[in-house]
């Protein structure tokens, strides 16, 4: 017997609101940091140009930033993206002028996507 399409649509439903929420969500995905050149610009201050390889990649989810920090998590600098990169991958930007606090020789660089925050690949580099 073939139940009506509304009931079945219902069942789903159903199973979608009772199933654990780990059984519901997959694992996010997150933008990955690939490559990263920094070059000294004056004493404390450095230019990074970092390489950044999106899996969503659509004007209504993509990297929408990427940040400079210590080794601690302390945030030197961040670059915020504004739109996505569908045409380019991966890209790259550039984030001018980051002022390093003197002992911090290690930095790590991250990317962000708008909706699961940061959380891919990362790179740590020491600076030239």
């Amino acid at each position: 017997m073939r139940l009506p399409s509304f009931v079945s649509g219902l069942a789903l439903c159903l199973a979608t609101f009772l199933l654990p929420a780990t059984a519901q969500t997959a694992a996010p995905v997150f933008p990955d940091v690939v490559a990263v050149q920094v070059q000294p610009r004056t004493g404390d201050t450095f230019d990074f140009d970092v390489t950044v390889s999106s899996p969503y990649d659509s004007p209504a989810r993509y990297a929408d930033g990427f940040r400079v920090s210590d080794p601690g998590g302390k945030v030197l600098g961040e670059r915020p993206l504004a739109h996505d990169h569908a045409g380019e991958q991966p890209f790259t930007r550039d984030l001018h002028g980051v002022k390093i606090p003197p002992g911090v020789r290690t930095v790590v660089v991250q990317a962000r996507d708008q909706r699961s925050g940061y959380g891919g690949k990362s790179v740590q580099l020491t600076l030239p």
